[in-house]
């Protein structure tokens, strides 16, 4: 499998992830912890999970769009045109020509002063920081699992750090939070369990 072309986003010097503004609960030298969670978070093309559906596109677009307001529309369809050739390795699918460039007037339209929708962060890790993923894991249990009421809130955190990785599932999970997996299956809820299997078809596609 070819690498992805981050190259050209990098000479290009687009920017594809960002901090939040929000006021953390505590800083560490590896990062920071929102209790309430914060939404400014964006971070594109961390994981080797690759964008499978149109919806999935539009949002990646919408956000490499928000994050580059000096970005022309030439110089956003150039970029859209990059992470939409397959061979790229952005996406698992080949779009028409037609439904392209559909797609690009729909994100130039849109109000750029409201963020795009967002996942909900407890936990961010700076880039560099020098932790594998166990002990990123290791400290998301610590801060927001381990003998705490299990929040649904507190499973996605654990679903979105394992999905960095590797393929979600309950016991990976309970494990994190330090937890029983029959507390996660009783307080996750259909709408996270369908999250989870958008989440994992994306590792499934790689």
């Amino acid at each position: 499998m070819s690498q992805r072309a981050m190259t050209y986003l990098n000479n290009k010097r687009i920017v594809y992830r960002r901090y939040s503004t929000d006021e953390p609960t505590a800083s560490y030298d590896w990062g920071w912890y929102y209790a309430e969670g914060t939404y400014g978070y964006y971070s594109l093309f961390n994981t080797k999970a690759k964008i499978n559906t149109y919806k999935s596109l539009k949002w990646h677009l919408l956000v490499l769009w928000y994050l580059n307001p000096d970005m022309d529309k030439t110089q956003f369809s150039e970029l859209a045109s990059v992470i939409t050739h397959k061979p790229n390795e952005f996406t698992t699918f080949t779009l028409s020509p037609n439904m392209l460039n559909n797609i690009i007037n729909e994100v130039y339209i849109q109000d750029l002063e409201r963020p795009p929708k967002n996942k909900l962060r407890k936990i961010v890790f700076k880039d560099g920081s020098g932790l594998d993923v166990k002990q990123k894991l290791s400290i998301v249990g610590q801060i927001i699992g381990r003998g705490k009421a299990i929040k649904q809130e507190d499973i996605y955190e654990a679903m979105l750090q394992v999905h960095d990785d590797s393929i979600i599932t309950i016991p990976k999970i309970a494990k994190v939070l330090g937890c029983t997996p029959r507390t996660i299956h009783r307080n996750m809820g259909e709408e996270l369990r369908q999250e989870k299997q958008l989440l994992n078809n994306k590792h499934e596609k790689v």
